[in-house]
């Protein structure tokens, strides 16, 4: 897969960029989005393919976004991470890939990031938060605050009993890329709302995760909000009602997805997902009463 660093963008005097870990047709669209009806991809056919929809099958990113402004460099997500236990999935099982190395083809070196905010605890958001130094899991970027949900980090965590104990990769994923965060002393939990200055907030949106969450920027007018996994693919703007396989609490997470959909309406925001195929992002808008997206 080529670097997929080139499709930036800008929000007012903020440098948005993404570094892509892996892409490619990931699974049926059907079993991505299980309730969406079976007719709907075909509605907007020409706006999924090929960038969203290749083969019948969800084309899926796993990305990075490097927020660049003010003097600092902000990571949204972490990826999945090389060499990690993750038996219930066989794409993220003990991967092995090039992510350090496309980061530092983008301009950015470990020490440089200031921080690192995971949307949420997921083995796919959280990999890069560490890598191994003599067999241990150390944070992966010395320098950061990795700004975590604390409801999440209930949830997931010890506390939580990982995630009620029904999924071994939940344990693993903490211990790996959480767990050594906590104890480096780099971690910050919130809840509500986080304020990282005065153009980027954290706000809850949850139903994903417990502490499922969106991050708001705003730059000389202009505006964006990286949504994590609010969205899995584009065909879910038409029909927010519909979630992803993923979600624990899906009418949760349906009532926040309308909620932040019909705020990027109102304020003219970019909507920019985790999992997005092509740019990364949609303009959305409604017509009729109801949501339509176009590709950024």
């Amino acid at each position: 897969m080529a670097d997929d660093n080139a499709q930036g963008f800008v929000i007012g005097d903020v440098e948005v960029f993404p570094v892509v870990e892996w892409a490619g047709p990931y699974v049926p669209l059907d079993a991505l989005v299980p309730d969406l009806p079976p007719e709907a991809w075909r509605e907007d056919e020409d706006l999924l393919v090929p960038d969203h929809l290749q083969g019948g099958r969800a084309v899926v990113a796993l990305r990075t976004w490097v927020v660049r402004g003010g003097g600092r460099t902000v990571l949204v997500d972490t990826g999945v991470g090389n060499g990690r236990e993750r038996p219930g999935n066989q794409l993220f099982h003990r991967r092995q890939g090039d992510f350090p190395e496309r980061l530092e083809r983008a301009g950015v070196r470990p020490e440089d990031v200031d921080v690192v905010v995971n949307t949420h605890i997921h083995g796919d958001h959280i990999g890069w938060n560490t890598h191994e130094v003599d067999g241990n899991w150390v944070p992966a970027f010395p320098n950061a605050r990795y700004l975590l949900p604390a409801a999440d980090d209930r949830h997931f965590g010890p506390e939580g009993g990982y995630a009620g104990g029904t999924r071994p990769d939940d344990r693993l994923m903490y211990e790996d890329s959480v767990a050594p965060v906590h104890r480096a002393g780099q971690a910050v939990l919130w809840d509500g709302t986080h304020r990282l200055d005065g153009g980027l907030v954290l706000e809850s949106a949850p139903g994903h995760t417990p502490g499922s969450s969106v991050l708001r920027l705003q730059s000389r007018g202009e505006r964006g909000v990286f949504v994590g996994d609010l969205l899995h693919s584009p065909v879910q703007i038409p029909h927010p009602e519909c979630g992803s396989r993923f979600c624990l609490d899906p009418r949760q997470a349906a009532a926040t997805r309308i909620r932040v959909l019909e705020q990027a309406v109102e304020e003219r925001e970019l909507v920019i997902p985790a999992h997005f195929g092509g740019s990364g992002a949609v303009r959305v808008a409604k017509k009729g009463g109801e949501f339509v997206f176009r590709n950024a």
